[in-house]
């Protein structure tokens, strides 16, 4: 099923969680989040849209952190409906795309409930002090053609490091649906 993020409630903390990468590498929130703020993304290995975006995703990660942003990727989907998103998996997706970046399991999909989030992909960009001030799509080419493309995500999160403020249109990630349990 095909969705949309909801309008967000900017500047709203983040929720706190401590989950584990696929090798069982428990990751805290808080060591991840720096005076220069945090992209969480939801994302799966399965999802047609997060394969379309998947190389992007690393690339502007990649500099994002050079900037000092933190970067987390969340894996949320029931995965023993959907094997292909199973931690093993994860491994594989990660180094295939050239994730630098920590993939984290959250198997009972609480960190997913506490977010909101709904579909995959799904970016929340947050503040040094932790508040949300983006939830919008990673750019506009979407599934298509990415040669020239406006890379909305990066450009919001460098907003967000150099002023504390996302942009103030944004649009809405769109993706495949979380897989509840």
């Amino acid at each position: 099923m095909l969705l949309d993020t909801p309008t967000p409630d900017f500047g709203a903390p983040a929720p706190h969680f401590r989950l584990p990468d696929a090798n069982g590498v428990q990751h805290d929130l808080n060591d991840h989040l720096g005076d220069k703020g945090l992209l969480i993304a939801f994302i799966c290995n399965h999802c047609p849209y997060v394969i379309a975006i998947a190389e992007r995703l690393a690339a502007d990660a990649k500099c994002l952190e050079r900037d000092g942003v933190g970067v987390l990727a969340i894996m949320s989907n029931d995965y023993d409906s959907y094997p292909a998103d199973a931690p093993d998996k994860m491994i594989a997706f990660a180094d295939k795309y050239g994730f630098d970046f920590p993939y984290l399991v959250d198997a009972d999909q609480s960190v997913a409930r506490a977010y909101g989030a709904v579909c995959t992909p799904d970016f929340f960009g947050f503040d040094g002090t932790g508040r949300l001030q983006y939830r919008g799509r990673l750019d506009d080419a979407r599934m298509g053609d990415a040669t020239q493309r406006t890379p909305e995500l990066l450009i919001a999160m460098r907003m967000i490091a150099d002023t504390g403020l996302g942009p103030s249109d944004q649009m809405p990630s769109m993706g495949c649906s979380i897989k509840w349990r």
